[in-house]
């Protein structure tokens, strides 16, 4: 597995917890995992489906090779994955039981057409069960960086993804509803995101962000020294024990077809 894969799954291994217990995946379900990224979602619903089957779905093709490796490796057999996206991929109609998504559905270009298409995939009172970011002020990590990158004065373009889209609760159930959904509900979750055992480790994957490069591209070259001696104090502040931990927060939205 990439040390990408490896340092994403770890950082928010606690959210993993959080959704498994919430998708509640039942022996006979056929799961749909959307932006499943090396697929540890989608394997996991596969173990707990085990007489029903999932599939993942991500936009990545190296990400897609390597879900598919690991499965292999793993001997799940009851596990398919396809580069895809969610939002137009011509998934078999009222199909699953259930669709997932850990961070997976807030870079839809079109939420709406996306959320119908998925709808349509789902079985008459079939399941969305999905993990979002709630808004950018409420995570830490995020308030963090931006304040040391210097980023709130600097103008970085609109057209980056946007982490936070599916923050604002009542904009997500209007959402929802018009794609076909019922009983939109909203539970929040309060845990830390795991950046690695270490302030090095930490940086680099900090630095590997979309965010962060392009703001470092938008600094000359002494400003970009500063801003990331500056990152490197916070998550040195961050440092524990057991590594560097930032508060977040997110939302657990769960909705049904009609």
């Amino acid at each position: 597995m990439s040390v990408d894969s490896l340092i994403y799954d770890a950082e928010v291994w606690r959210h993993n917890e959080v959704l498994r217990r919430a998708c509640a995946v039942q022996p006979h379900d056929h799961v749909l995992d959307i932006g499943c990224g090396t697929g540890l979602t989608t394997r996991e619903a596969a173990r707990a489906a085990g007489a029903g089957s999932a599939l993942g779905v991500d936009v990545s093709a190296a990400a897609i090779d390597r879900a598919r490796e690991l499965a292999r490796v793993e001997g799940i057999g009851n596990v398919t994955f396809e580069c895809a996206d969610a939002q137009v991929h011509r998934f078999p109609r009222e199909h699953f039981d259930v669709a997932i998504s850990r961070f997976g559905t807030m870079f839809f270009d079109d939420p709406a057409a996306a959320f119908a298409n998925i709808c349509r995939g789902l079985r008459p009172a079939g399941r969305l069960v999905m993990m979002v970011w709630q808004s950018h002020g409420r995570n830490e990590w995020a308030v963090v960086i931006e304040q040391s990158l210097g980023a709130a004065s600097l103008a970085v373009p609109s057209g980056l993804p946007d982490a936070f889209s599916l923050a604002d609760p009542p904009t997500v159930t209007g959402i929802l509803e018009t794609a076909g959904f019922a009983e939109v509900t909203f539970t929040d979750v309060n845990e830390p995101v795991y950046y690695g055992p270490d302030v090095d480790v930490a940086m680099d994957w900090v630095r590997g962000f979309t965010y962060t490069r392009e703001v470092l591209k938008r600094l000359d070259p002494a400003g970009a020294t500063q801003a990331l001696a500056r990152l490197r104090d916070a998550l040195t502040a961050h440092l524990g024990d057991d590594g560097v931990w930032f508060g977040s927060r997110a939302w657990i939205v769960t909705a049904h077809s009609q």
